[in-house]
């Protein structure tokens, strides 16, 4: 297997256009990455937070969500909702996608033949990226 991610994508105000929707399913059709698991989740005002049926999400009656009804590996417990659940402002719902990096399995699969092991790993925010090559230029 390749290395496992996850996100969590907050949709203020509960508004979600599906614009990414159809490069998330070119994602996976491509074999660059495997979903593993995707739930919709909402905050509501007293702070609990509930499930959104996997539908036409955007309700404009073009968005056909349910390509990901049942990508459920298992992975994804109620723990880690609740903690996505945390990081939620009221009123605004969230998706929380698990997936696997296909396209690095290979790669990985060769490292482990060799006796190779990982020992650190991460990932770098855009924002730092963006600052440190400012600083690099100036």
């Amino acid at each position: 297997m390749g290395p496992i991610d996850y996100l969590v994508v907050e949709f203020p105000g509960n508004r979600m256009t599906g614009e990414a929707f159809p490069m998330l399913v070119e994602l996976v059709d491509r074999g660059i990455i495997r979903i593993l698991d995707l739930l919709f989740v909402r905050k509501e005002d007293d702070g609990s937070v509930v499930g959104i049926e996997l539908a036409d999400l955007d309700a404009d009656g073009s968005l056909d969500l349910t390509v990901f009804d049942g990508a459920s590996s298992g992975l994804l417990a109620e723990d880690d909702i609740e903690e996505a659940g945390k990081a939620l402002q009221p009123g605004n719902a969230a998706g929380i996608l698990i997936y696997e990096n296909v396209w690095a399995a290979p790669f990985a699969g060769a490292l482990r033949r060799s006796g190779a092991q990982l020992i650190a790993s991460g990932r770098i925010p855009v924002p730092a990226l963006v600052a440190a090559l400012d600083e690099t230029d100036a």
